[in-house]
């Protein structure tokens, strides 16, 4: 899944983005809201995590726009205000939910899972098919009671296709939702990635290649 992480304290912003990595999301990071807007015109994120001060577009323009043009994205808001007036009106600009400053990593990534299981359409808390079981917010995968060691990018893509239930992902949605704005879109990146996890997941095989369209789970 896709997050942006818009913070203009640079180091908040990279911990919170190292953070959510580690569990096994794309991360993008923008240190203003300009930069911020031109993302958000080009990537579709599940969720923004949002700091409500910002230079250029204002974190309450930006969660605006957000509202407007891509609803089906989830915003978390951060902020330094602790009022409840202050909450009141960043959730009535648009916000999902709503942060203040200082706060633990670990409730962030837990506020993330949450408004990931509240996109549209809603994922369960827990994803299975078959024999597999994935638990996104306890960053934990078994085939038949096995468990599964996977790395990132293996762990986000098994979360893809069992998201899509039996119908095809393309190797262009895994890249959008698994790898960053950096990935390249001519990598072989996302094949190399299913090879291993096919590998990982054992028999039998249970990811099905739809040549020329992409992968399913059977």
């Amino acid at each position: 899944m896709r997050v942006l992480v818009v913070e203009d304290e640079d180091v908040l912003a990279d911990a919170v983005a190292e953070w959510l990595r580690r569990e096994s999301f794309a991360v993008d990071v923008t240190y203003d809201g300009t930069a911020a807007s031109e993302r958000i015109d080009v990537h579709a994120y599940d969720v923004v995590v949002l700091d409500r001060d910002l230079p250029g577009i204002s974190g309450d323009e930006l969660c605006r726009r957000i509202t407007d043009s891509r609803p089906e994205t989830r915003v978390l808001m951060l902020t330094a205000a602790a009022a409840v007036a202050d909450r009141v009106a960043g959730l009535a600009l648009g916000a999902d939910d709503y942060l203040i400053k200082p706060f633990a990593m670990v409730e962030m990534a837990a506020r993330v899972h949450a408004l990931m299981r509240r996109a549209t359409p809603a994922t369960p808390p827990l994803l299975r098919h078959g024999g597999i079981t994935l638990d996104p917010a306890r960053h934990e995968a078994y085939r038949d009671g096995r468990y599964l060691h996977l790395a990132r990018k293996e762990f986000a893509v098994l979360a893809e296709l069992l998201r899509a239930d039996g119908t095809v992902v393309s190797a262009e949605h895994l890249l959008e939702k698994v790898w960053d704005e950096h990935a390249d879109p001519f990598t072989n990146t996302v094949r190399m990635t299913v090879m291993k996890l096919r590998k990982k997941l054992g028999d039998p095989a249970v990811i099905e290649t739809i040549s020329g369209i992409g992968y399913r789970l059977r």
